[in-house]
């Protein structure tokens, strides 16, 4: 293992060859030091802060709304302001940044691509440093890809907006190390992007705009506006040039989305409901809490009180303050067979017709087979207006702690258990072979989905709940299940993809993760380990 020196305080433990050398030039990789320089141990308190919260809830308390912070709530304040290009946000179309999928994505009839360096992507090495590329090729307009039966893929006239999602806080860039400790991948990735392309995308009436994930607290989202700030005033720029949308898709977060607001309030535009790892957050933070246990996967839809709190108060909170409220993505992709994909369409449009009354802006979309459906919906119900900014939902009653906490109704069934243990395996396959964004069973996998799957289960075996035909959720149960699953995986997949795969360091991670006392944060953590 060979470790390069580019800035005297960052070691690079790869060898840097061509596809590098174009985007960790000196300059960059100097500004990418001074942001780890200055924000790594506020970084590390603020994950330290994480734990401590959790213990606290892991030891019988709920999350609640912060009393100390009740004037930032309850005072009149809105945000900057939204950029032009940003003001309709109908249909965003989100994806990894693999060539192919940044361009069809920015061809697609949508409004914004939302281009992917966290949860649809397995961050390997080069995968990340080709992503940089992809992307500022596509800024510039010269982005191309011709695939193995030659056929050409190359951008259109009027592509959709640009919105380049970062690694959460708590995931690390190992491959650059900072005093012999990885660097926050989020800070990589924002550092590259943001030096590459603010000048063409600010030449081109854009801006440099970014996706926040898995924020907990509003001094993460203060930890962001910090850097944002600093990255401003270093290239001399308006306060405000960088603009933020935040997915309110942990637990926590959702009481605190007035003071995430109003610590961003200079670079934020709006909100996202990241509702399927909302979920897993909803059973990762409350998993001692056995009145809280969740049913099956395919019961917990956006029409449970719980969920339907948190798309209400999230519309209402974000139209106070004159920042959008995005919904949440449709993860259905298109069928070939003409009755399936009806229903698919039909499941779709009832969703984002729900979103649409609710008020939200815009939503997401993980496939461009969706994006004509999605946007007859949203345009029917936004006529002649951009966005729904106008929808404050004043009839609504304050939404309340206990509506946001609601126990969740359903059964726990055999069949979603063992459907949990495959959609789980097959993503976790997928992942450590370096593919984060996977079709299982007519939907596009990505982590947050296989980390219901595996946290449900944790959950059902660490309060030694019963499925509904009786059987006791145990692990011996667990791990013979899986076994009789990799088998129908295996036909499934076929004995040549079976055997050339990772399947087996798969069903050795998901057992592991799902049968340890402690529960483990993230699944892409310990997956990390088996990237290169």
């Amino acid at each position: 293992m060979t470790q390069q020196t580019l800035a005297t305080e960052l070691s690079f433990i790869k060898r840097l060859g061509a596809a590098e050398q174009e985007i960790l030039i000196p300059e960059a990789v100097d500004f990418l030091k001074d942001l780890v320089v200055r924000f790594t141990d506020t970084r590390k308190k603020l994950l330290v802060d994480r734990d401590i919260w959790q213990k606290k809830i892991d030891d019988g308390e709920l999350p609640d709304f912060i009393s100390e912070t009740s004037s930032i709530r309850e005072s009149e304040w809105g945000i900057q302001n939204i950029p032009a290009d940003l003001r309709d946000r109908r249909v965003e179309i989100t994806g990894p940044v693999e060539r192919k999928m940044v361009i069809n994505a920015l061809n697609a009839n949508v409004k914004v691509f939302m281009a992917d360096f966290e949860d649809s992507l397995a961050p390997a090495w080069d995968k990340v440093i080709e992503g940089q590329i992809n992307l500022r090729d596509a800024v510039n307009g010269t982005i191309s890809y011709v695939n193995e039966q030659g056929k050409q893929y190359q951008l259109q006239s009027d592509p959709a907006v640009l919105i380049a999602r970062v690694r959460g806080l708590h995931l690390p860039e190992k491959h650059v190390l900072y005093q012999n400790e990885p660097i926050a991948g989020g800070l990589f990735d924002f550092a590259l992007y943001f030096y590459h392309n603010y000048k063409q995308l600010l030449a081109k009436g854009s801006g440099p705009y970014f996706y926040l994930p898995k924020i907990q607290s509003y001094r993460e989202a203060l930890w962001w506006s910090d850097v944002f700030s600093f990255a401003e005033d270093r290239f001399e720029l308006p306060r405000g040039t960088i603009k933020a949308t935040v997915l309110i898709e942990t637990l926590p977060a959702v009481f605190q989305m007035d003071e995430i607001l109003y610590h961003l309030r200079h670079h934020i535009v709006g909100l996202n409901c990241g509702r399927w790892d909302y979920i897993f957050s909803y059973i990762k933070t409350l998993k001692n809490h056995s009145d809280r246990v969740l049913p099956d996967r395919q019961s917990v839809t956006m029409d449970q009180p719980f969920l339907s709190a948190y798309s209400r108060l999230l519309i209402k909170t974000c139209h106070k303050r004159g920042a959008f409220a995005m919904g949440g993505m449709a993860a259905f992709i298109p069928s070939k067979d003409i009755e399936r994909n009806n229903w698919v369409l039909d499941k779709v449009r009832a969703d984002k017709e729900l979103e649409a009354r609710n008020g939200h802006d815009g939503t997401w979309i993980a496939h461009p087979g969706l994006a004509d459906t999605v946007m007859e919906v949203f345009d029917k119900v936004l006529a002649e207006r951009q966005n729904q900014l106008d929808i404050f939902r004043e009839e609504d009653a304050p939404i309340t702690a206990a509506q946001l906490l609601e126990p969740c109704p359903g059964d726990r069934t055999e069949e979603g258990m063992r459907a949990n243990i495959r959609v789980a395996v097959q993503y976790i396959e997928a992942w450590i072979s370096g593919n984060g964004c996977v079709p299982i069973y007519g939907l596009m996998e990505d982590a947050a989905t296989a980390e219901i799957s595996r946290t449900s289960i944790w959950q059902w075996i660490h309060h030694e709940k019963s499925l509904s035909n009786g059987k006791k959720v145990t692990k011996s149960l667990f791990r013979q299940m899986l076994a009789e699953e990799m088998e129908v995986i295996k036909q499934e997949v076929g004995e040549t993809r079976f055997s050339q795969g990772r399947f087996s360091d798969a069903a050795k991670l998901m057992e592991r993760i799902t049968t340890q006392d402690e529960l483990i944060d993230f699944l892409t953590l310990p997956g990390y380990q088996l990237l290169d």
